[in-house]
């Protein structure tokens, strides 16, 4: 029989927290709590969780220094929970480790769907890296190592986060063919029939920050594509 899969839930207001374990717990996943940013890191190091819930405003330190931490320590999905749909607030967490992000109030429903599409492209890395999908794209200046999931700029080695890193896979697929938001929410995110979110549009403005705003073409109103011969 598998054993559950781990999920730390860090949240200082213990009805929410007490909510989200509870409602993950039903799903039938193993739940860990914390209620500020020093017992979070701890719970991490203590648990080895398979993905982290992170509150943004935290006692101790904030969530952004939580993921800072635990990332540095090993790579895991972290889901965020932030107060307000703030581009600044969703670009800082994306650029310090986190996966995706919902805003609050957020529908618990919403919260698992996203733990379940996370852990899904996590297990659909670990076969890719394991089989004959993973191989190596030279892409004028930009590599991409699909198999080890390493990525090189110019010659630098650039720091993906897991979904930056699906979501630049996805687009080097098809280099230069522009990709809708619609298609790249059903194969990155795992949302088929997905719309109306600018969780694609944030996520691209933090990988064009890592791999050079030239790389990723914008066509409005449809998507993005990815120009290998762009400028950095």
């Amino acid at each position: 029989m598998t054993s559950a899969r781990r999920i730390l839930v860090v949240e200082d207001e213990p009805v929410i927290n007490g909510a989200l374990t509870d409602r993950l717990t039903a799903e039938g996943y193993d739940v860990a709590q914390a209620y500020d940013g020093p017992a979070a890191v701890e719970a991490f190091a203590d648990r080895e969780p398979d993905l982290v819930v992170l509150d943004v405003m935290l006692p101790g330190f904030d969530g952004y220094e939580v993921c800072r931490r635990i990332q540095a320590v090993r790579p895991v999905p972290v889901l965020m929970l932030t107060a307000r749909d703030d581009e600044t607030d969703v670009l800082v967490g994306l650029g310090v480790g986190a996966d995706d992000y919902v805003t609050k109030p957020f529908r618990m429903r919403e919260v698992v769907a996203r733990v379940a599409a996370l852990l899904r492209r996590v297990d659909r890395a670990a076969e890719l890296a394991g089989g004959a999908a993973g191989g190596v794209a030279d892409l004028g200046g930009l590599r991409v190592d699909a198999g080890a999931r390493r990525v090189w700029a110019d010659g630098e080695e650039v720091h993906l986060t897991p979904t930056e890193f699906d979501l630049l896979l996805c687009l080097a697929g098809e280099p230069g063919v522009v990709l809708s938001r619609e298609r790249l929410l059903a194969e990155v995110w795992g949302w088929p029939g997905a719309s109306g979110t600018r969780t694609v549009d944030s996520h691209v403005k933090a990988l064009r920050a890592k791999i050079g705003a030239g790389r990723v073409r914008t066509v409005h109103g449809v998507g993005y594509a990815l120009e290998p011969g762009g400028a950095p």
